[in-house]
């Protein structure tokens, strides 16, 4: 049976020419190493896995029990759940799809660098060297191509210059708006006492807080960068798609940030080339 299977897959490739079919395998090739790319560091990993293993392994028993016992009700159960499957990973990856989409309507084509941006993170990083200073805890997402717009419901809307020591207010203690997270955008504090959804507490170590897993969730569910500033220790860590980067040093975060935001080292090489010059 197994050798027949072969022997028509064979003669099918036959048929259809090997460029042909090897032109679909590697459009069906690129497409599935996009989603599991775009996922990557996300909750929906671990579900893309599970769904996996689940239709690997009942595909085998189909395969294996089903067609050799001749068992058409295993056979026709199986290609209902097939549907089904499909249906519940609208469900389960809503999250994901939500954030396919937003790419698509709010992706900048044209996106270069300005001194603006150099701006932007100069006060990111003074004031994340303060607050660490003095253990003051802060959270601060940084928009990239997808709006944060939609996590900022419940949070209050300020439209202010970016600047370290409105950063620095904000997050002091006891202030109205020191206790949640921050949206960076377009060189502006768009918002402020933001709650930003939380990571499952099992991806984190032990001893990180709150903070931390909001950081992490943020990073998660959009393509934000997110500072935060332990007020525990006062260690500063950078979330970006769910991988958190801890300890970092003022210098650390400015050239780990200048990276993200869109300049790389090989760029800031050339920069400071044409500066000794």
């Amino acid at each position: 049976m197994y050798w027949q299977t072969l022997h028509n897959f064979w003669n099918a490739i036959r048929f259809y020419g090997p460029l042909r079919v090897g032109t679909e395998w590697l459009l069906i090739g690129l497409f599935v190493y996009g989603v599991i790319r775009f996922v990557r560091g996300t909750r929906g990993v671990r579900m893309l896995k599970g769904i996996g293993v689940l239709l690997v392994v009942t595909y085998l028993i189909v395969a294996l029990i089903g067609r050799e016992l001749k068992l058409e009700r295993i056979e026709f159960l199986y290609s209902k759940l097939l549907i089904m499957a499909s249906f519940a990973a609208i469900v389960v990856f809503q999250p994901e799809i939500r954030r396919a989409l937003m790419q698509l309507g709010e992706t900048r084509l044209f996106k270069s660098w300005s001194v603006e941006m150099d701006e932007d993170i100069e006060a990111i990083v003074e004031s994340a060297a303060f607050l660490s200073r003095r253990r003051i805890g802060a959270i601060v997402a940084i928009e990239r191509q997808v709006g944060l717009l939609s996590f900022a419901e419940n949070g209050t809307h300020l439209n202010a210059e970016l600047s370290a020591a409105l950063l620095n207010t904000i997050f002091w203690p006891n202030s109205p708006l020191h206790d949640l997270g921050v949206i960076v955008g377009n060189g502006r504090i768009q918002y402020a006492a933001v709650q930003f959804p939380l990571a499952e507490s099992g991806e984190l170590a032990q001893e990180l807080g709150s903070r931390h897993r909001a950081a992490v969730g943020m990073s998660q569910e959009s393509d934000a960068v997110v500072v935060v500033v332990s007020e525990e220790t006062g260690d500063i860590s950078v979330a970006e798609h769910g991988r958190l980067m801890r300890k970092l040093t003022p210098e650390a975060l400015r050239w780990l940030l200048r990276e993200l935001l869109g300049r790389g080292p090989m760029e800031e090489a050339a920069e400071k080339a044409g500066a000794s010059a």
